[in-house]
């Protein structure tokens, strides 16, 4: 049904990626799963309306899933769904009807079509509070705000901070059965961790001596982990304090430390200084 009026329509427009891969508006990624969504909402509009027809204007069709290039030729060949690639430039009201401007690059025309109803494929975007949670949960995110992984491809739905996993779209944009997958891999890690009655933890981490901190607090912010918090001694004194279990020992606070009061173990800076002496008397 048309929600300007619940009439039915007959002519229906589908306007992908409506928003996506365009950097003049600051959403240049892929929206991923909006071309195997269109081609379905066209399959469905054919079977609710048979004497419908829907045309697609595309940029390019992205369906690299099991099937999905199938899906996408099914629309097109069995229901009659007309594919024209190119930009709309144009949409505008012509008394009930949009007309929808564009132009075909394959045949090197101009394309318009009346339409009874358009729809547009936008951008898929993160949440708008994204940032505000990776902040709680100690996680990094891009400039978009999806949350970044660990690694795209040896850790993809692990976090920098150990214990907290990524699944579905808060990475980035992912249909259902991509999401589904993700998550769960996310829970089969999670289980591997309440299997175990104790956790291992790497002992190459941070340390601060607290005789020589003077609470200047530099690697609480230069930590990408944010593993280094303040702490109050018995005597008033601020200190820096590592949290051994979020430390991954990347070794960046210990050349943030002005006074050298915090060290890697087993990568101090007079065993890495022995190291170097050795090599160099060879």
């Amino acid at each position: 049904m048309r929600p300007s009026d619940n009439a039915e329509p007959k002519t229906v427009v589908f306007v992908a990626c409506a928003g996506s891969r365009d950097k003049s508006i600051g959403i240049p990624y892929c929206s991923n799963f909006c071309c195997m969504y269109i081609a379905k909402q066209a399959i469905l509009t054919k079977d609710h309306i048979p004497d419908s027809q829907s045309y697609v204007f595309y940029m390019d069709i992205r369906s690299p899933g099991k099937g999905y290039d199938e899906f996408t030729r099914r629309a097109q060949e069995e229901y009659g769904v007309k594919y024209i690639r190119g930009r709309v430039s144009r949409i505008y009201p012509k008394g009930n009807k949009m007309v929808v401007r564009g132009a075909d690059t394959l045949l090197g025309t101009q394309v318009e079509v009346e339409a009874d109803l358009v729809v547009l494929g936008t951008a898929v975007i993160s949440n708008a509070d994204a940032g505000h949670m990776a902040e709680k949960l100690h996680i990094s995110y891009d400039t978009f705000g999806f949350y970044v992984e660990g690694h795209p491809k040896l850790r993809p739905v692990e976090t920098n901070t150990s214990g907290v996993f990524l699944a579905g779209a808060c990475q980035g944009p992912k249909d259902i059965p991509a999401s589904v997958g993700q998550g769960s891999a996310a829970a089969s890690k999670v289980q591997a961790l309440f299997s175990k009655d104790m956790l291992e933890s790497d002992p190459a981490v941070a340390k601060v001596n607290i005789n020589a901190c003077v609470g200047c607090l530099k690697c609480v912010g230069t930590c990408p982990f944010q593993a280094i918090k303040e702490k109050e001694l018995r005597d008033g004194r601020i200190v820096a304090d590592v949290i051994e279990t979020v430390c991954a020992g990347c070794g960046v606070c210990t050349s943030t430390c002005p006074c050298g009061a915090i060290q890697l173990q087993h990568f101090t800076d007079n065993q890495i200084l022995a190291e170097v002496n050795a090599i160099c008397l060879k």
